[in-house]
C-alpha cells in the first residue's frame, strides 16, 4: 500500500500526478469529492504562496546582510573614537567612564597550578597502565600535566608522560616491578604541587 508523502516536493508531485490522472480518466473517476478544478486551484495557491515565501526569505536574508553591514560600520566607527579617547587621556579610567568606557585592567600575575587530586590507576595490563585524576581546585589554570614514575618506594622520580586532559595511558612500562606514579600541573608560571601517589604492579 502506498504511503502519503511527507515532503513538500513529493506532495506537489503527487498532486500534479493526480490532476493529470483525473483529467485523462474522467470515465473512471467521474465524481471525486474535490473537483478537478478545485484541486488545480489549490495547487496554484500553494505554488504562489511557496514562491512568495522564497521571495520573502531572500528579502529577509538581504535585509539581515544590510543590517550586519550597518552594524559593522557602527562598530568600526566606535572603536576608532574609543582608540582616540584612550590615547587622548592616556587610558585614564575616570575620563573614559565619561564615554561609558573604561581604562586598562591591571595585569594579574599567573599563579602556578594547584595540586591535582584523586590520582588513580584503575586499569592496567601487560606493560601498560591507565591513570586518571581530578583537576586542582585552586591555583592558576593548568596548561598540561606532567606524569612521573618511580620504582617503589625510594627511587628517583622520572618524567614518563605529558597530558592535556586528566587521564593518560602509559605504554611500554617495565614489567615485574612495583611502580609509583604522580602527576604535576604545569603552566607558564611553573609547576604545582605533586598529586597523591598511585601504585601499579605490571
Amino acid at each position: 500500500m502506498a504511503r502519503f508523502p511527507t515532503s513538500e516536493p513529493e506532495i506537489l508531485a503527487l498532486a500534479q500526478a493526480m490532476v493529470s490522472g483525473l483529467t485523462d480518466n474522467v470515465t473512471v473517476y467521474a465524481a471525486p469529492p474535490v473537483t478537478l478544478a478545485d484541486l488545480g486551484n489549490l495547487i496554484s495557491t500553494y505554488v504562489n504562496e511557496k514562491n512568495d515565501t522564497v521571495a520573502a526569505q531572500a528579502a529577509a536574508e538581504q535585509a539581515t546582510a544590510t543590517k550586519d553591514e550597518a552594524l559593522q560600520g557602527l562598530v568600526d566607527a566606535m572603536k576608532a573614537d574609543l582608540r582616540y579617547a584612550e590615547n587622548t587621556v592616556d587610558f585614564d579610567d575616570d575620563s573614559l567612564k565619561l564615554l561609558g568606557w573604561g581604562g586598562r585592567h591591571a595585569k594579574t600575575s599567573l599563579e602556578e597550578p594547584g595540586q591535582p587530586r584523586s590520582l588513580e590507576a584503575p586499569q592496567q595490563g601487560d606493560g601498560w597502565v591507565f591513570l586518571d585524576w581530578k583537576a586542582p581546585v585552586d591555583g592558576g589554570a593548568v596548561a598540561a600535566y606532567k606524569v612521573q614514575r618511580r620504582e617503589r618506594a625510594s627511587g628517583p622520580w622520572s618524567d614518563v608522560g605529558l597530558a592535556v586532559e586528566t587521564e593518560i595511558t602509559l605504554a611500554n612500562q617495565e614489567r615485574g616491578k612495583e611502580w609509583e606514579y604522580q602527576v604535576i600541573g604545569v603552566n607558564k608560571a611553573g609547576e604545582g604541587a605533586p598529586s597523591n601517589i598511585a601504585m601499579a604492579v605490571l
